[in-house]
């Protein structure tokens, strides 16, 4: 099936270059030029991933994300961010954006982006739904069912975005094991750029601030100092 990607962007000339990179890609590419017109475009249509610049008129990005993550957690959300835009870019993940590449940027370097974001989940796919393994990862009171996208906390629901399942999975994979910030990127997002530290570490606290009783205090994801992060293993829980 063809992947459909929206580009929220009041940029012009910069929709038509990309246009023609993703259509190259064999991506269905539409185009909003104003925030309004772009979060109708995502409350009424269904794309496999969103590009969304932060500087719109009528309605800034940070807004469109808001909005967006109150209906969809799962749709990915890629962010368009100008190198001053450093707070932004971290209240943009904190908003639920799953990624952000900085202006300007190489047209390599976001195609790269855009191919990761969406081979992630077919990745999971392929990996977990259609192999002999099990299709749930239970540690303690923590369920993840992987064929579902699905999480319950002492039998209640968690809302994740699609990243934060994918970065969950990932450590609930390998309880124990350490990474740095680079391997996550690699191994979660799926690309190897310097200077996004920004994207692992929001992410990481937005995942405690949902599946920890005490985020300052967790019990899944423990940080290694002067590291990075790792899953609790079974004896710890």
């Amino acid at each position: 099936m063809e992947e459909k990607i929206l580009i929220i962007e009041d940029d012009k000339d910069l929709v038509e270059l990309l246009e023609i990179h993703i259509n190259d890609l064999g991506y269905k590419l539409e185009k909003a030029y104003d925030g309004e017109s772009g979060l109708a475009n995502v409350q009424t249509h269904k794309y496999d991933l969103v590009i969304l610049d932060l500087m719109l008129p009528k309605l800034d990005g940070l807004e469109v994300c808001k909005r967006i993550r109150i209906d969809n957690k799962a749709l990915p959300i890629l962010m368009l961010t100008s190198k001053a835009e450093e707070m932004d870019k971290i209240l943009g993940l904190e908003l639920g954006a799953d990624d952000y590449i900085s202006k300007p940027f190489s047209i390599r370097e976001l195609i790269a982006r855009i191919k990761a974001s969406l081979r992630s989940v077919q990745a999971l796919k392929e990996e977990f739904v259609n192999s002999d393994d099990k299709k749930e990862i239970r540690h303690d009171d923590l369920l993840i069912n992987l064929e579902k996208r699905k999480v319950l906390l002492a039998d209640k629901k968690i809302e994740l975005t699609a990243k934060e399942f994918d970065l969950l999975v990932h450590f609930a994979s390998h309880p124990g094991r350490s990474y740095t910030r680079e391997e996550l990127l690699v191994n979660v997002w799926g690309y190897q750029f310097s200077g996004y530290d920004h994207t692992v570490n929001s992410h990481i606290n937005r995942l405690r601030s949902k599946i920890e009783q005490d985020p300052a205090n967790p019990r899944f994801v423990k940080t290694v100092w002067g590291y990075g992060y790792r899953f609790a293993e079974v004896e710890e829980l």
